[in-house]
């Protein structure tokens, strides 16, 4: 370790410190990052510590979860001993049970209770070399974990190549740069390893190595074990003295001669070896039971300096992972299929590993070889890794036999490229499909009108191609249920939803009855709850229900499609727990597609049970993600529901800038959804305003009193907007018209919100003060309205102000006290000082609370006036027949009743009281 005194007193820190938990190793190839892992790893073994060893090979950076499996496999005997949600975890991610794929959270999550537990008897370091070839889940796992080791007994040590790109390098992991050895150290570690080289060649060998350790052992070997008088020009690679290769290129170039120079036998076992991920640093190498190819019979290797022996299993391993790609890249092409077919019949009791070998294999179309690539698909998609899943039906349609299947394949893999992000191999794949003067695939319908649907907002194109593509199916594969049927119905479905037109609604719902059984009993559900919910909504929060008691059975876009659908009928708050497990992993590794609308119906919900500031951090959050991956729709969609929430909270000019971007770029492209939205965004904001005349002509423009314009999302949604703004602009008739059209709908049938506003609206309509009393006390004791706290304040205040006028300011106070409260808890200040006005018009000019409101028994008032009266306890219980401590009991409940503190307080609280009654 020459020349390393400073790198070796950082790493020594970091073990035996607490301050820091994980740390990256940066450095080039051969600079020595391996050796400065091997000694932390005895520093730490010296100090108590379990090591944990892996590495990031080249041949497993396609396999999800590859790595991750390389740190926890020493660890999974005490996977009994966590809880059994993080068992069932495991359990999926290892292919024992067939549950749903957790998210990086969760599966972090997970990973880190294991460590704590198992850490919880001996520290433990985890050490992970090459981390650049780590496979994409595994490195969001791990950085997931690495960033949240915080003052534990566990750490986390990764070594990566500065030249290679890696999932690590965005993992806000700190950092440890590892450099070329200075001049002086590289000359003494050469002269210590290589002693009597001649002159003229240490100066070559140093000049070529640059500082590198690997290079000058590498360089200087080669040349001293050359008995031909030709090392020098080999390692000059070029008979110009002048000439300086990179230093891995010049180290390959060594590796090569030395390949080259090996048995045909021995070479074909180091490819074999090299194209399944043999470790290459002593320590990495497999247990027995091992799922990698184990090399057999290559001493010539080991003589050669390519290879070493693991000192704990004894197995060959590569001396250095250079030397592993070197083997692979001097292999000719038919050498290299016949070992991944050879590696492929090792291998064949594993769906993604022999897959993966059989792909590289083959060379023609082989159905056999494109349905087992199918398979490790959809292993790789209920694991959580779409972009696996995609590359490997890419590879199934190559190799399919026949033009049904290819284009199925092709479809399927766009399909998840779509959901994952992956805008242009999405479309790479659907023109690859499509050849000039053909109609298009079904399959391929699918991808090219999603892409258009979610880039652009087109729901009219859209619409007649997915209608098209349903009735070409339909009429070549009658009564026959496909997945292709399904994914178009449920597109259509989607782009139908966000048009809002009435008459594509019906087309659609005549076309979806006229398949009849083919049609999936959940595309029924969205069909009723995405389109007009006021006349086929009742019944669809069961069936949402009933659909959720098997979440195994669902893939992501399932469960995101069912919260939609709750959403609708407001019960959305019953599932976002399920889409807050699943949300991180189709972010970071998974369908982000899927993690876009996740993050809207969390959004959505936040704001409806009154969580504003966590929904305007998810909104924030959603539209990085929409706008980053070019969902152009999905963007527009979080900024109409970021103008909402801001119309919501009174910040009216921010909610009419977006409002004005969402519908520049909706109404044009008829996006009727999106520009529904638009004028609740001024509906809400000339409410918050109190421009009740504004809001009035926002509210009609989405539906006129006394109906629900049909398939108009926020018909229903903006009634109590609507009733409000009637009344306060004296069209009585008009705002009683709609309460009672909502009651004759059935609304509080559908769903607990529309509950509550419906009996909210019939009461602040209501001439008859039984019938107002009736509905108030439906609405505001039903069983969900605390779920809604916004409405159900705006319903309070309607009523503090109704008792105020007809019964009395003290009537009237408890329920404006309640609104206030709810509008400042919510961050709604102009709602707050509407209902702290009518407090103040009810006589009361401090900020009281609902506590200090509460009405006094007459014992207390006995009590409290003869206390303000300056009697003492003992004095007041005299004359009362009751103990002191019964009246001390009483005076503690009296006092945050009226709002004070003390007793001398008494007499102008209990005067302010006699005032205002």
């Amino acid at each position: 370790m020459i020349g390393r005194d400073d790198e070796l007193r950082q790493l020594s820190a970091f073990v035996t410190a607490a301050e820091r938990q994980a740390l990256v190793l940066r450095g080039e190839t051969g600079v020595g990052k391996s050796a400065l892992l091997d000694h932390v790893a005895k520093l730490a073994s010296g100090a108590g510590h379990g090591v944990i060893r892996a590495a990031g090979v080249e041949a497993e950076s396609g396999l999800p979860f590859a790595g991750l499996h390389q740190l926890v496999h020493p660890l999974l005997p005490s996977v009994d001993g966590l809880d059994q949600v993080h068992r069932d975890v495991f359990a999926t991610v290892y292919g024992r049970s067939g549950g749903k794929p957790p998210s990086v959270m969760s599966l972090g999550i997970a990973v880190l209770d294991l460590l704590s537990l198992v850490s919880s008897a001996k520290p433990l370091l985890l050490l992970l070399d090459d981390g650049q070839w780590l496979d994409a889940s595994s490195v969001a796992v791990i950085g997931f974990v690495g960033r949240r080791l915080n003052g534990g007994s566990v750490k986390l040590l990764v070594g990566l190549r500065s030249d290679v790109a890696s999932g690590f390098d965005t993992a806000a992991l700190p950092v440890l740069p590892v450099g070329s050895l200075p001049d002086e150290a590289a000359r003494r570690l050469l002269d210590l390893r290589r002693p009597g080289l001649d002159t003229h060649v240490r100066r070559l060998v140093l000049d070529q190595a640059r500082g590198n350790p690997l290079a000058l052992l590498e360089l200087s070997a080669d040349i001293d074990g050359d008995r031909t008088g030709g090392g020098a020009a080999r390692l000059l690679g070029s008979p110009d003295a002048s000439v300086r290769l990179p230093v891995p290129r010049r180290l390959q170039h060594v590796y090569g001669t030395r390949i080259k120079a090996l048995g045909d036998d021995v070479r074909q076992e180091l490819l074999r070896g090299a194209l399944d991920g043999v470790g290459a640093t002593p320590g990495t190498a497999l247990a027995p039971g091992s799922r990698r190819y184990r090399m057999r019979d290559a001493e010539e290797a080991l003589a050669a300096g390519l290879l070493s022996i693991d000192p704990v299993s004894g197995d060959f391993v590569f001396r250095h992972p250079l030397v592993r790609s070197t083997v692979v890249q001097t292999a000719t092409p038919n050498e290299r299929r016949a070992a991944h077919a050879a590696l492929a019949r090792v291998h064949r009791d594993d769906v993604e590993r022999s897959a993966t070998h059989l792909a590289a294999a083959t060379v023609d179309p082989d159905e056999e070889v494109a349905a087992a690539l199918e398979a490790a698909a959809e292993s790789a998609t209920r694991r959580g890794s779409a972009v696996a899943a995609v590359a490997w039906l890419t590879r199934a349609a190559e190799l399919s036999e026949n033009r049904e299947d290819r284009s199925r394949r092709l479809g399927d893999a766009a399909f998840a490229a779509g959901h994952a992000g992956l805008f242009e191999q999405a479309q790479r794949l659907v023109r690859s499909d499509h050849a000039a003067g053909t109609d298009e695939p079904p399959a391929s319908v699918v991808t090219s009108a999603y892409l258009a649907f979610f880039e652009d907002g087109d729901v009219r194109h859209s619409h007649r191609q997915v209608v098209t593509a349903i009735e070409n199916l339909g009429e070549r594969e009658p009564g026959k249920a496909s997945d292709v049927l399904t994914r178009l119905v449920n597109l259509l479905l989607a782009i139908d939803q966000y048009a809002g037109d009435p008459a594509q609604w019906e087309e659609t719902r005549a076309l979806l009855g006229s398949l009849g059984d083919p049609v999936p009993a959940r595309s029924l559900i969205y069909q009723d709850a995405w389109g007009d919910v006021v006349r086929h909504g009742a019944g669809v929060a069961e069936r949402v229900e009933r659909e959720f008691t098997d979440l195994s059975a669902m893939e992501p876009w399932d469960i995101t499609r069912l919260s939609v659908a709750a959403y609708h009928v407001d019960t959305l708050s019953h599932y976002r727990p399920h889409l807050q497990r699943t949300v991180d992993r189709e972010a970071e590794t998974g369908f982000v597609r899927n993690s876009m609308t996740m993050l809207h119906l969390i959004m959505l919900d936040q704001m409806a049970v009154g969580e504003w500031d966590e929904a305007e951090r998810t909104g924030q959050r959603d539209l990085e993600l929409t706008s980053s991956h070019g969902y152009a729709l999905l963007a527009h969609h979080t900024r109409a529901y970021l103008g909402l929430l801001a119309a919501m909270r009174g910040q009216v000019e921010r909610a009419r800038e977006l409002q004005a971007t969402v519908d520049a770029w909706a109404r044009p492209r008829g996006v009727g959804f999106l520009t529904q939205i638009t004028d609740t965004i001024g509906t809400t904001a000339a409410l918050s305003e109190g421009d009740y005349e504004a809001a009035y002509l926002h509210a009609i423009g989405i539906t006129p009193p006394g109906t629900f314009t049909p398939y108009a999302h926020q018909a229903p949604r903006t009634l109590l907007d609507l009733v409000e703004a009637a009344l306060h602009t004296g069209r009585s008739e008009q705002a009683r018209t709609h309460a009672l059209a909502a009651h004759h709908a059935h609304l509080p049938d559908i769903s607990p919100r529309l509950a509550l506003t419906t009996h909210g609206a019939l009461a602040m309509t209501a001439t008859d003060p039984t019938e107002a009393d009736h509905h108030y006390h439906h609405a505001e004791t039903h069983p969900s309205a605390p779920t809604f706290p916004f409405e159900l304040a705006r319903i309070r205040l309607a009523h503090g102000i109704r008792l105020r006028h007809t019964q009395g300011s003290r009537s009237a106070r408890p329920l404006l006290v309640q609104a206030a409260e709810t509008f400042e808890r919510l961050g709604a200040p102009t709602w707050a000082e509407r209902a702290r006005a009518e407090l103040r018009a009810s006589g009361l000019a401090t900020r009281v609370t609902s506590a200090q409101l509460a009405e006094l028994t007459w014992q207390e008032r006995q009590i409290a006036d003869l206390a303000a009266g300056g009697l003492t306890n003992k004095e007041i219980g005299q004359r009362m027949h009751l103990s002191p401590r019964t009246v001390s009991s009483h005076l503690y409940r009296v006092f945050p009743k009226l709002g004070i503190t003390s007793r001398a307080a008494l007499r102008d609280a209990l005067a302010k009281l006699e005032e205002g009654s």
